[in-house]
């Protein structure tokens, strides 16, 4: 993950010999192992710029693969050390350790960061987990790799960052003045300077009533006109081709690009269009919330009663109890009847009246055929940590697990729960989570 360079150790092809997607072109040797990189493409290797035993930095060019032998490299190409020193993050940063976007696939030359996991000024060392990232593949935690301070964060959530570009720097002292921006800021600058003359803001009026339906969505830096360049993660867009899906309907729907795999749910969900281009139902709101709760609560919850009482509880029918008795909560429906489902990856759903009014040995399943009135998704038992799907005909609770935190994502419909009902549903369920004994008494 913290991979700066790269030791070429052979070449497996020559300059000028003919290849084919697949063909293993050269070693190289990471701290970890020494790993054969293949060629992504049909063609003739030329211009390598890079010798057998060359130490080369993560995202530099080391060869072009041409439609024909004796096609010279771009005099253009530029290695990744030079675009990071042009870069216009201006003078002002700190000094310290960069941290670079990694490469976590072969042919890999963006990562998307989906979230940051500390803040600027924040103290760190080197197993702390900085960011995490998201590629066609999944989605990685990468680690700060050195002690210090995050002095400098230099792209923001949700932004594709070319590999090898510096995202963030780790200085040895506290920062005094953090320093928190985006790639998007950076060129903010030219962006703001063309419109001050009136004429290029004069235009805008005249689109407006060609689209009398989204005028609060014109604001929306990410909602492309017709024809307008879509954003998305390589696998979200093979797999809207593959099964006919419209990326653009999520754009006029004003969720935030780029879009990922997760999003083709909400896609899925939106009412089919017409021949006249028209929808034939107004679209209902997806909602989500999520939320991290340590493990070591619930986890020594279960183990005392293991210990004292010799009571082997199944984790997931302790959470359908907390989760019903927050929904009641939340709702504030009293001793109204409330039914809970319990999903698992390759199980039936299994339906529960009232879990949260049953002894802990008595939790049986209906027999009654009855909508949930909250489905709790249970993937601890599987590789994933979180999804973000489509909520049913009521709400749905993931949770997952990953290491030491479960993983919480509430995915609800408008109209099933208000948005200040799913707020403190979540934060109920979390805190009963974080602290079992408590929550009983």
């Amino acid at each position: 993950m913290t991979q700066d360079t790269g030791k070429i150790v052979s070449w497996l092809k020559q300059s000028g010999d003919p290849v084919k997607t697949g063909d293993a072109i050269m070693e190289v040797e990471t701290d970890k192992a020494t790993m054969e990189v293949e060629a992504q493409a049909n063609g003739f290797l030329t211009g390598i710029k890079a010798s057998a035993g060359d130490d080369v930095p993560v995202g530099q060019i080391v060869a072009t693969i041409s439609e024909t032998a004796d096609e010279p490299a771009t005099p253009s190409q530029v290695t990744a050390n030079e675009t990071q020193d042009a870069a216009p993050f201006g003078d002002d940063l700190p000094k310290g350790k960069s941290i670079i976007m990694p490469a976590l696939g072969m042919a890999q030359d963006t990562g998307l960061i989906v979230a940051w996991r500390k803040s600027p000024g924040d103290k760190v060392t080197a197993g702390d987990v900085l960011l995490e990232v998201e590629t066609d593949k999944s989605v990685m935690e990468v680690e700060a790799g050195h002690d210090g301070f995050v002095a400098a964060i230099l792209a923001q959530a949700q932004e594709a960052v070319p590999v090898g570009s510096v995202i963030a720097i780790i200085s040895d002292v506290a920062p005094e003045n953090p320093i928190s921006r985006g790639l998007a800021a950076v060129s903010a600058p030219t962006a703001k300077a063309a419109p001050e003359a009136p004429p290029a803001k004069a235009p805008e009026p005249k689109p407006k009533p060609a689209n009398k339906a989204a005028p609060q969505q014109a604001p929306q830096a990410t909602q492309p006109t017709a024809g307008g360049r879509i954003l998305a993660s390589p696998k979200a867009k093979r797999l809207a081709r593959e099964q006919g899906l419209d990326l653009s309907r999520l754009a006029a729907q004003g969720i935030a690009q780029p879009f990922h795999v997760a999003d083709l749910e909400t896609l899925r969900a939106l009412p089919p269009v017409n021949q006249a281009g028209n929808t034939n139902a107004p679209a209902a709101a997806i909602l989500h919330i999520a939320a991290r709760v340590p493990a070591s609560g619930c986890d020594d919850f279960i183990q005392w009663f293991a210990d004292d009482g010799k009571i082997a509880i199944e984790p997931a029918s302790l959470w359908a109890r907390f989760a019903a008795a927050a929904l009641r909560s939340a709702r504030q429906s009293g001793s109204d009847s409330l039914v809970l489902g319990i999903d698992r990856p390759n199980s039936d759903p299994v339906n529960y009246a009232d879990p949260d009014m049953t002894r802990l040995s008595d939790l049986e399943p209906m027999d009654a055929d009855r909508s949930a009135d909250l489905t709790l998704r249970d993937l601890t038992g599987s590789l994933l940590t979180a999804v973000r799907l489509t909520a049913d005909a009521g709400p749905v609770l993931t949770i997952g697990r990953d290491g030491t935190a479960y993983v919480l994502g509430l995915d609800f419909m408008s109209g099933q729960l208000a948005e200040q009902e799913a707020i403190a549903f979540l934060t109920d369920f979390a805190g009963r989570l974080n602290e079992p004994l408590s929550h009983i008494l």
